[in-house]
C-alpha cells in the first residue's frame, strides 16, 4: 500500500509500505522496492528489501504492531537518494539515505530544527504522518499530515522547507490544507 512512483534515469521505481499476511496491523513489513523500464511498464523487477525497520533507532522502543508507513523518496542536491518515512508509535519523520534509488538504505536521522529538536516532538508541534517530498535545487519541501473526520487533534496538512542536508528545517511548518474537522 501507499505506493509512490519515481522516475530515475530510464526506470520507474515504486516505494511503498509492506503489509504482512495476517499481521496485527498495517505496514508491518520492511520496505521493498519494485522497478520497471519507463517504456515497458509490464516488465516489473523486484529490487528486494531496501530498508529494515530495526535500522531505525526508535524501532526497539515501539510495539511490534506499529509499522513503517507511506514512504517517499527524493534525490537530493548531492545526488544521493533520501527515503522519508513515518514509523507508527512516533510523532516524527525519519530519513534513510542511499547512493542508488533501490540500494540498501542506511538510517540518516530525524527531521529536526537547527537546535537538533525533532519535528513532531517539540512543544506546539502536531504529530507528523505520511511524508511526501519534493526537491528543487537546494530546497526540499516536506509535506506531512493526516487529519480525518473526527480528529480534532490535528489541524491539517503541513509543508516544511528543509535545507540542502535534506533533514534540517529551514522554514517552519505551515498549514497548506485544513483537516477534516476544520475544512
Amino acid at each position: 500500500p501507499d505506493a509512490e512512483p519515481h522516475v530515475v534515469g530510464d526506470r520507474v521505481y515504486v516505494y511503498g509500505s509492506h503489509d504482512i499476511f495476517n499481521g496485527l496491523n498495517f505496514c508491518l513489513g520492511d520496505y521493498v522496492c519494485w522497478s520497471a523500464p519507463v517504456d515497458d511498464l509490464g516488465n516489473w523487477r523486484y529490487e528486494g528489501c531496501i530498508y529494515k525497520r530495526e535500522q531505525d533507532p526508535a524501532a526497539p522502543r515501539i510495539r511490534l504492531t506499529n509499522g513503517l508507513a507511506a514512504p517517499d523518496m527524493v534525490q537530493g542536491p548531492d545526488g544521493r537518494f533520501y527515503l522519508y518515512y513515518f514509523m507508527g508509535g512516533t510523532k516524527m519523520i525519519s530519513v534513510a539515505v542511499c547512493d542508488e534509488p533501490a540500494g540498501k538504505y542506511e538510517f540518516y536521522g530525524y527531521v529536526h530544527d537547527k537546535k537538533g529538536d525533532r519535528l513532531g516532538e517539540r512543544p506546539g508541534d502536531e504529530p507528523q504522518f505520511d511524508p511526501g517530498v519534493l526537491t528543487e535545487g537546494a530546497r526540499t519541501y516536506l509535506y506531512t499530515g493526516f487529519c480525518g473526520r473526527g480528529d480534532k487533534t490535528r489541524h491539517g496538512a503541513m509543508a516544511t522547507v528543509l535545507g540542502p542536508d535534506m533533514i534540517t528545517i529551514e522554514e517552519e511548518p505551515v498549514f497548506v490544507a485544513p483537516g477534516g474537522e476544520y475544512a
